[in-house]
């Protein structure tokens, strides 16, 4: 299997990963900063952009995946889904990490009975019953989810879905398997075996992350810096990219 990377800039290393059904021009409009400070890799998850498809929905394969491409030492951001796969990076290859910034990311996508914090499984389970009849309206239907309530909400979709169009779509498989780990994923009891230092950015308007989730954080991990953007949805690094792009130099310096 064929993983996507490119790298641009110099500097202290700096490792990207884009979220569900998107690629990694979702990046482009914080790169040309982010490359006067670091020397950034771009990855795209497996069955995304230009990446062939992993053979199942398995976070610890795909998180092993990305490592392959990546950097020997890096900070590690991950958007939504890229941020659960960087989360499972820290995890596995600790050594490889020197800090992460997880952009609207949470170590459970779904609600459970002990997790309110969270999207109704129903949900995301609509979106996969219809992924199979048509990949390019669910996945269009998505991204209006992720801007919903948010301010330039507009704006930020226009973008999310110019980008989309950069690079290749993600192939059903792809799509399939990433929308199994959101719905499976469960990162929680894991999140005291980490051995970086984390910062968790979180939207104030994201209806896929809802803002109560940073102060859970605060407690299942009293160390972690957590910051909101105000007024932001689930893509706050397209919505508020100066606020987003200070926050993470502060981070990652």
């Amino acid at each position: 299997m064929s993983v996507y990377w490119s790298r641009a800039g110099s500097g202290a290393p700096l490792v990207l990963l884009h979220g569900w059904g998107m690629n990694a021009a979702v990046w482009e409009p914080l790169l040309p900063r982010l490359t006067t400070h670091f020397e950034v890799t771009v990855i795209e998850l497996p069955g995304h952009g230009g990446s062939s498809a992993a053979s199942a929905a398995d976070l610890d394969d795909w998180a092993l995946r990305c490592v392959a491409v990546a950097p020997p030492q890096a900070h590690w951001v991950g958007w939504s889904l890229g941020g659960q796969v960087a989360l499972q990076v820290a995890l596995r290859a600790p050594s490889r990490i020197t800090g992460l910034s997880l952009i609207a990311t949470t170590p459970r996508f779904v609600q459970g009975a002990d997790w309110s914090c969270a999207m109704p499984s129903d949900t995301f389970r609509a979106f996969a019953s219809t992924l199979g009849d048509d990949p390019g309206a669910t996945l269009l239907r998505f991204l209006g989810l992720q801007v919903k309530g948010a301010e330039h909400a507009r704006d930020t979709l226009r973008l999310l879905r110019a980008e989309l169009a950069e690079r290749p779509p993600a192939s059903e498989t792809g799509l399939t398997q990433g929308l199994t780990l959101l719905l499976q994923t469960d990162l929680r009891a894991a999140l005291p075996n980490l051995q970086c230092t984390t910062q968790w950015l979180l939207g104030s308007r994201d209806t896929l992350v809802p803002l109560q989730l940073g102060e859970v954080l605060r407690v299942m991990l009293p160390k972690a810096r957590v910051d909101v953007v105000d007024g932001a949805g689930h893509a706050p690094f397209l919505s508020h990219p100066d606020v987003c792009l200070g926050l993470l130099l502060e981070a990652a310096a």
